[in-house]
């Protein structure tokens, strides 16, 4: 039984990471427009070409 609950957990957890992981991944894998940028409550960093605040902070900027 404890070993049952453990292995639960350690397959949750390794769960939760991947999800985690493969979601930063495909936020970061697109550009945006600077529209949709500033749209998203962002500006547009041109030296870096990011998007830098709002809820698309991070991505890049064609």
């Amino acid at each position: 039984m404890r070993i049952r609950r453990i292995l639960t957990a350690v397959v949750a957890a390794a769960a939760f990471a991947g999800l985690g992981l493969t979601g930063a991944t495909a936020a970061f894998a697109e550009s945006l427009t600077p529209g949709e940028c500033e749209q998203a409550g962002g500006t547009v960093d041109w030296n870096t070409q990011t998007c830098k605040g709002g809820s698309k902070a991070g991505q890049m900027v064609d």
